[in-house]
């Protein structure tokens, strides 16, 4: 069973985002990028599943310019077997990522498809369950915990009541949550292994899928910074502050 797992390149969670002067975008000169999270975890739970004999082989895709490629190697070294760069410089957007990816999973024939939920820079949530309907595969999104028996899939995902569990038949796509698992750290043995791993490039325009954008950024803007706070002797002079300040009450 061959699983194929989406990463994308983002700024560093630890990395304070920080906008450009003229609001175009984000300033990213100089800026510490890597693994999306949530693309770390799917990662994880594939390589795990492939050390549990359920799956054999491990494919990490990236979508962008040749710098992914060193996200496709931390991918490697934490236990993918090869990696493919679908080489763009287009400012993408969820459904032409999921455009892409269904190109792909129609050349690479994986019966299981990992990705994070969401990916940290945009927030959108949308790759996962678009790549789904286009394949027409089902699909279990928030995953916190796969188990893999008999051709099919269960999932149990995280909802507003507490727990859901969906059995899905094989070829299936699955978004994952935090909780899903606490992905490994790369070792130095690793990590050089992972220098030796082959990356097939693909160029997206080769892909058959138009990049054209869908939709128009206007501006970029900080949010406004948080005044600070105040203490108040007692609950008379709080309540009193947030009747006529704050008009809450």
């Amino acid at each position: 069973m061959k699983a194929l797992v989406a990463v994308k390149r983002v700024i560093d969670y630890n990395v304070k985002a920080r906008v450009k002067s003229d609001g175009t975008g984000i300033d990213l000169a100089g800026v510490k990028m890597s693994m999306n999270p949530f693309d770390e975890i799917a990662v994880e739970e594939a390589v795990r599943l492939k050390e549990a004999g359920v799956v054999t082989e491990v494919v990490a895709v990236s979508i962008g310019v040749p710098a992914c490629q060193e996200t496709l190697r931390t991918a490697m070294a934490l236990g993918a077997d090869r990696g493919v760069l679908i080489e763009t410089a287009a400012e993408i957007e969820p459904l032409h990522v999921a455009k892409l990816l269904k190109a792909l999973v129609d050349t690479e024939q994986p019966q299981l498809v990992f990705l994070g939920k969401q990916a940290i820079d945009d927030d959108a949530g949308q790759t996962g369950q678009m790549l789904a309907a286009l394949l027409r595969w089902p699909q279990a999104t928030f995953a916190s915990k796969v188990t893999l028996a008999g051709g099919a899939v269960e999932v149990t995902r995280e909802v507003d009541g507490g727990l859901e569990t969906l059995a899905l038949d094989l070829p299936a796509v699955v978004t994952v949550d935090l909780r899903l698992n606490s992905p490994r750290y790369a070792t130095l043995p690793n990590i050089m292994k992972a220098k030796k791993k082959p990356i097939d490039t693909i160029a997206a325009a080769s892909l058959g899928v138009d990049l054209a954008p869908r939709t128009q950024l206007l501006k970029i803007s900080e949010p406004k910074a948080r005044a600070g706070g105040v203490k108040v002797p007692d609950v008379a002079a709080l309540t009193s502050k947030l009747k006529t300040e704050a008009k809450v009450i």
